[in-house]
């Protein structure tokens, strides 16, 4: 089943050959995590579509309340028998009309749901290798901190990962600094500076980032920094994670000839999963 603009539809339904999402990636998403028929970080998510859909001069409807999306996030979970543990992803388009001049700025949504087996964030020491990928940047912009549907990038990353045996690529930015992962934020742990690449930068507005920044900020003895990351200093690192809201936190066991630990890493799933 999906909420295809409030009604539940059967899972193959047919979107018209104009779609703005399919043809130019006209639009915006959400990935959200449902815990026990609760949506995790519901606010976090609401506000950053919210901005996301103003970045893109998307027409924000009046009944898109935070109420009325997660009613709609609920209510295909509970048709779906995924109460207890999901991964939902909301994506909102711009309705048929124009080619790159929109002829409305009006919009439609679509939510889908997947199972997911466990509720609580685990915490993983299993082989987790990345490597550079650098047959394309992302660039120092607004767009870049929002997820779109244009996820080229991406989408190429991961086959680059697949082909060469890796777990997962670090994506750079025009200036060659090293911004996020393919699926999330980074993450390094220097001594007790904890270090993640500022918005600045071009990384996702990550709503597990915000998660980690503020529990690192309240632990003592740690120094949290939001700022440029090198390549070069990737080998310094005592720990290398990345961060999202379906996996919690992926520590990075090695990139390159250096291997790091993960008990810092462990320390924060413990801490998340106090949160939900």
């Amino acid at each position: 089943m999906i909420n295809y603009n409030g009604e539940m539809q059967s899972s193959d339904i047919t979107l018209s050959n104009s779609n703005r999402g399919f043809l130019y990636g006209d639009g915006v998403f959400e990935t959200l995590k449902i815990v026990n028929n609760k949506i995790l970080f519901l606010e976090d998510h609401y506000f950053r579509l919210m901005a996301s859909m103003r970045i893109v001069r998307m027409q924000i409807p009046n009944n898109f309340t935070l109420e009325y999306l997660e009613e709609q996030v609920l209510h295909l979970a509970k048709v779906s028998n995924c109460v207890n543990s999901a991964r939902v992803r909301l994506t909102v388009f711009r309705n048929d009309g124009g080619f790159y001049l929109p002829q409305t700025r009006s919009v439609s949504f679509i939510i889908q749901i997947v199972p997911l087996h466990e509720t609580a964030y685990s915490f993983s020491d299993a082989i987790y290798e990345v490597d550079l990928y650098k047959d394309f940047f992302i660039t120092k912009q607004l767009l870049s901190t929002i997820k779109t549907t244009n996820k080229m990038i991406n989408i190429t990353g991961s086959i680059f990962a697949d082909e060469n045996d890796l777990q997962n690529c670090l994506l750079l930015n025009n200036e060659k600094n090293v911004v996020e992962a393919l699926n999330g934020n980074l993450f390094m742990l220097i001594g007790n500076q904890l270090i993640t690449p500022s918005i600045e930068e071009g990384c996702l507005n990550g709503i597990m980032r915000k998660q980690v920044l503020q529990i690192a900020k309240e632990m003592k003895n740690l120094e949290v920094l939001e700022q440029p990351i090198s390549p070069f200093e990737l080998q310094k690192a005592d720990e290398l994670f990345i961060t999202n809201v379906i996996i919690g936190i992926q520590p990075i066991t090695k990139y390159r000839k250096k291997e790091y630990n993960s008990s810092f890493s462990k320390t924060l799933v413990e801490k998340i999963n106090t949160l939900i």
